[in-house]
């Protein structure tokens, strides 16, 4: 059987990955989702993704209500 490919985490990914991570940072990283009002997800996705790629869409990037 196939695994289905996601295009992005899923909540319980991201308490899975959550659960692994050392308190402080899981701390810093469901605090920083809190303040900008964006999904745990998609903050363990944004995470990943500038450590990985310096140019991804990164925490700086994050201003809500911008363009509304």
């Amino acid at each position: 059987m196939q695994a289905k490919l996601q295009e992005q985490l899923s909540p319980a990914d991201a308490e899975a990955i959550l659960g692994r991570l050392p308190e402080r940072i899981r701390a810093a990283l469901v605090a920083r989702a809190a303040e900008i009002e964006y999904p745990i997800e998609a903050v363990v996705e944004m995470a990943i993704a500038s450590f990985l790629d310096t140019e991804a869409l990164g925490f700086a990037d994050c201003k809500p209500g911008r363009g509304q």
